[in-house]
């Protein structure tokens, strides 16, 4: 018996249960996906951050001491791959980096205990001078005006006169700090020096092991980055420091020596730090010259901010370091804003290693990588690896039996040396071939 057409019930379709994810757009919820994501780690963050606050005087001490480092790491290889001991290595880095801050010093002291004697006539005309400048001028400034500025000035010192002698006296505990934090930065650069590998691999060993190869690999590129910024950042600010005080040599200002030491050390943080720096040659020129001279000194200047911004930066920097002029901008703004003046310095080498860290993580180049603190034979404290040196050795070997031609054809599957030796090279992008052919030799000669 068929049952005919007004057999079949109607679906109700109250009665499919419909999930609640249809009612919201896609984009919605991957957008709120992201976003609780993003509050999670900023919230995981604000605690880091205090913690990192409180213990400024062991945390920046540890950084800057990373940062030299990075710059003087490939001295210290230079001189091992010379057959140098270790000790002797690093006495001999330690010691080129004592004299250069040793030489910054005295030519600084020696300038201003040259001609720091005020001659007040001079200032005293030098006043009157921008006084009549100011009154000439289109801001009409009157000397009465500037009288109750310097009257207000002195009222609000006579105010705040216990707070500022608080701050004073309190300037013996921040020398006490100062100190401090120069010892645990020289210890840390040479522990830093010696055993940095070894420390890196015991942190690394805290992480779960598949993700060990991950973030070992990632540190190592980020470490590469941070050694280029800081060394290409060295030549950055020593062109500025001699442009502003060749400017000023030529402009006869005083003091210009000093002030392209200052200017070389504000230059490491970028663009903001060489501005204000230079402002100082400016304001040096107003009051030992003539308004017209501070306004030469004001193009000098310039003009060496135009060069960097322009010219150094995009070329030099850029190459070295693959991060935007604008993202450097912004990273210096935040870093003034949430750390001061350590965080303007540290904040472009901090997003640097991060930008070449979460590229090479988004790669997915680690994956098959074995364990960095599992691996056999690892020597941490040596400046190769020796996966390094086999991938080496073996092309050398093929060039010196066989030539170019024989090397490639001994490839299966059409491979080449170079293949051969990129896995290694991949997972140790800060070895250059004349650190690997130095040790090659050494493990010949010790054979």
């Amino acid at each position: 018996m068929s049952s005919g057409p007004s057999d079949v019930k109607p679906i109700d379709e109250r009665a499919v249960p419909v999930p609640e994810a249809a009612f919201v757009p896609r984009a919605m919820r991957i957008a709120g996906a992201w976003a609780w994501r993003i509050v999670a780690i900023v919230l995981a963050l604000i605690p880091i951050g205090w913690v990192v606050a409180q213990a400024s005087i062991v945390v920046i001490p540890l950084l800057v001491g990373a940062l030299l480092a990075a710059l003087l790491r490939p001295l210290y290889v230079r001189l091992l791959n010379w057959r140098w001991p270790k000790a002797l290595a690093l006495l001999t880095t330690l010691l080129v980096l004592i004299a250069a801050v040793g030489a910054l010093l005295t030519l600084v002291v020696t300038q201003l205990a040259g001609g720091l004697d005020l001659d007040m006539e001079r200032l005293t005309v030098q006043y009157q001078r921008a006084m009549e400048w100011l009154r000439n001028s289109p801001l009409h400034v009157t000397e009465q005006q500037l009288t109750q500025v310097f009257e207000n000035a002195t009222s609000w010192l006579q105010q705040n006169v216990s707070s500022i002698l608080s701050q004073a006296l309190s300037a013996g505990s921040t020398a006490v700090s100062f100190l401090t934090g120069c010892l645990v930065t020289l210890f840390a650069l040479i522990f830093y020096l010696l055993d940095g590998r070894r420390i890196w691999l015991f942190i690394v060993s805290l992480f779960p092991r598949p993700a060990r190869a991950a973030i070992d690999g990632a540190a190592q590129r980020s470490w590469v980055s941070v050694g280029s910024y800081v060394r290409v950042q060295v030549v950055v600010a020593l062109i500025d420091a001699l442009g502003i005080a060749v400017g000023a040599l030529l402009l006869h200002v005083p003091f210009a020596i000093p002030i392209g030491i200052i200017v070389f050390l504000a230059a490491f943080v970028p663009f903001i730090g060489a501005i204000v720096s230079g402002s100082l040659a400016v304001l040096v020129a107003l009051l030992y010259n003539d308004p017209i001279n501070a306004l030469l000194m004001l193009v000098v200047v310039v003009a060496v901010m135009q060069i960097e911004a322009h010219v150094l930066q995009p070329l030099i920097m850029g190459n070295a370091v693959k991060v935007h002029p604008l993202a450097v901008l912004v990273s210096v703004s935040a870093g003034s804003i949430f750390g001061g003046i350590a965080g303007a310095v540290f904040a472009v080498p901090i997003v640097a290693g991060l930008n070449v860290a979460i590229n090479y993580i988004a790669s997915e180049q680690w994956r098959g990588l074995p364990d960095p603190t599992r691996y056999p034979g690892a020597q941490p404290d040596e400046p190769e690896e020796p996966a390094v040196l086999g991938a080496a050795r073996a092309v050398r070997e093929r060039f010196a039996h066989f030539g170019d031609d024989n090397a490639s054809a001994d490839e299966p599957h059409g491979a080449t040396a170079s293949d051969a030796a990129e896995p290694a090279t991949e997972a140790h992008p800060h070895m250059t071939h004349s650190d690997v052919s130095g040790d090659v030799d050494s493990e010949k000669k010790e054979a």
